[in-house]
């Protein structure tokens, strides 16, 4: 796994899995810069590679009176300001190809959400920015048919490409990790798990997503034991109160602890292997 071609990411030679987190959604540069503070001290005391994730929009919502973000511009100004205040690369999601360009303008890493990663202008124009591609498995895709969506990536001269599981759809409602893919894709490209996601409970009869939170170190700790590259954690200060997906977010003061459980786990696996 080379990830020396991520601009300010820092503790690679550490030897621990990578860490991408923030919060769902950009909603104001002050709780933007709250959250990035506090991930970057926990990271930098534990030496974990670090990439702040913040959506600039949201494109996939239930319901036509959700929240989408802040404006386009104002929401990829603050993830400038964040790598620029604290010296770290960031990560956001884009939906349409035009995102491609002005996204890449702001941030390292350009990601295709789970629904779109068949797309293949999108992953092409994502590709051609140069800048790294992280492919998030659709919950409809198997682990190895993820390799086509890594090819055309590559295809299109870009070889800093990640893949990223986030649970696979169960029934209407509810989502599941199939820990024997990690293996699979690994193959293909450097692998993250995307805890908070794959405890999604969509289509709640609502028009709001649900959750179960109360399972994501159960589902870290098996990532970690299945040999993921890195971590995807979607986390705020008050999720209850968050304007996209809390249901399924980690309260931040929950993530120092977490943290220092996995990296005594990632420790032990990687003596075992």
């Amino acid at each position: 796994m080379d990830l020396t071609h991520i601009p300010n990411i820092k503790h690679l030679d550490s030897g621990n899995f990578f860490l991408l987190a923030g919060p769902c959604a950009i909603e104001g540069e002050e709780m933007a810069m709250r959250i990035a503070d506090q991930i970057t001290a926990l990271t930098d005391a534990l030496q974990i590679p670090y990439v702040f994730k913040g959506s600039f929009k949201k494109a996939n919502r239930s319901r036509l009176d959700s929240f989408t973000g802040i404006g386009d511009e104002k929401a990829l100004e603050i993830l400038a300001k964040v790598s620029e205040k604290f010296q770290i690369p960031t990560i956001t999601d884009i939906h349409e190809v035009a995102d491609a360009d002005k996204a890449a303008a702001y941030v390292d890493i350009l990601q295709i959400p789970a629904f779109l990663v068949r797309q293949t202008d999108l992953v092409v124009a994502a590709a051609k920015t140069g800048k790294v591609v992280n492919l998030k498995k659709g919950q409809f895709m198997s682990p190895e048919s993820m390799k086509h969506a890594v090819t055309k990536v590559k295809d299109a001269g870009n070889d800093k490409v990640l893949i990223t599981e986030r649970g696979s759809m169960f029934g209407y409602q509810d989502m599941v990790v199939d820990f024997r893919g990690i293996p699979t894709m690994r193959a293909f490209a450097p692998v993250v798990l995307d805890v908070t996601h794959s405890l999604q409970q969509p289509n709640q009869s609502s028009g709001v997503t649900g959750g179960r939170p109360e399972l994501i170190e159960t589902i870290a700790r098996a990532g970690i034991a299945t040999g993921v590259d890195g971590l995807f954690i979607e986390t705020h200060f008050d999720p209850a109160n968050a304007k996209s997906d809390g249901a399924n977010m980690l309260h931040l003061d929950s993530l120092d602890g977490l943290l220092k459980n996995l990296v005594a786990l990632h420790q032990t696996v990687r003596k075992l292997s």
